[in-house]
């Protein structure tokens, strides 16, 4: 791939990714949740009792309007649907609102809307080619889909802009993983590992790549560091279980799992790790 940058030579949006991202704000508003309620001023004066709305205060009263801080954070923990919408509708309120449209491409990629996500994204790059956050949420949509190749190069434009930010690097290193570079993905995990030796998401994918490797003692080493981290997630209990189930060591992988998990669930992994185990 060129390594001259499309992002900045980019003048509009591609017809194609305005049209994704038209559509994705248009199907996500019809299904907002009535958060605008909460979002309007106690003190907003009430329209006069006989005056009639007219078409134009109709079609300003439609319009989505740009929601306060505290709503944009009460968003966040909508479930992804509603979430979506939020952020569609902030979109639609300012479409060069760049947090709203890399918010709304998170949430679309948390919906498996992949092309959607993207298009969001680079519909924020389009306007400024080096928010580094929508580049990573660029990055992130491509690795979701499987298509690591394609997360390969906004990553190493983030890196170029902000050299010290460790999203990039831990991206850039599953990007490669994803692409078939090893070699490639060993060294950023290491880079990444030196920007942030105590973050549980870069010692979680640093682990993961060394246990698919074939290196699963040096992978429970940075799995154990990575759960006991204060953002740990399940998601890094699971996969600790999963590599000390892979080394027979299944009474703590037991642990783990039922701890975690329904008993239904904790049982069909066990019963995986089992098998994956004595092959």
């Amino acid at each position: 791939m060129c390594r001259k940058r499309a992002f900045a030579a980019t003048a509009q949006m591609p017809a194609s990714r305005s049209l994704a991202v038209g559509l994705a704000v248009s199907a996500l508003l019809a299904a907002a949740p009535a958060y605008a309620a909460k979002a309007k001023p106690a003190d907003a004066p009430a329209p006069a009792a006989n005056t009639p709305a007219g078409p134009a205060d109709a079609t300003a009263a439609a319009m989505p309007k740009k929601a306060p801080p505290e709503a944009r954070a009460q968003a966040e923990r909508l479930e992804p649907l509603a979430r979506a919408a939020f952020w569609a509708s902030q979109v639609s309120a300012d479409p060069k609102d760049p947090e709203a449209g890399v918010k709304l491409a998170a949430s679309l990629r948390a919906l498996g809307r992949f092309d959607e996500a993207s298009a969001a994204a680079e519909a924020v790059l389009v306007l400024q080619p080096q928010n580094v956050d929508a580049l990573l949420e660029k990055a992130r949509t491509a690795i979701a889909a499987g298509q690591g190749f394609y997360a390969i190069e906004p990553t190493r434009h983030a890196i170029e802009i902000a050299p010290k930010d460790w999203r990039a690097a831990t991206l850039l290193a599953v990007a490669l993983d994803q692409a078939q570079r090893p070699i490639e993905a060993m060294e950023a995990h290491r880079k990444a590992l030196q920007l942030a030796p105590g973050n549980a998401t870069v010692l979680s994918n640093a682990a993961m790549f060394y246990a698919v490797q074939g290196d699963k003692a040096h992978a429970e080493t940075l799995l154990r560091k990575a759960v006991g981290q204060p953002d740990a997630t399940l998601k890094m209990r699971q996969n600790l279980a999963l590599v000390l189930g892979l080394q027979g060591k299944m009474a703590e992988a037991e642990q783990i799992e039922r701890e975690n998990l329904p008993p239904q669930i904790a049982q069909a992994n066990l019963d995986y790790l089992k098998a994956a185990s004595q092959r």
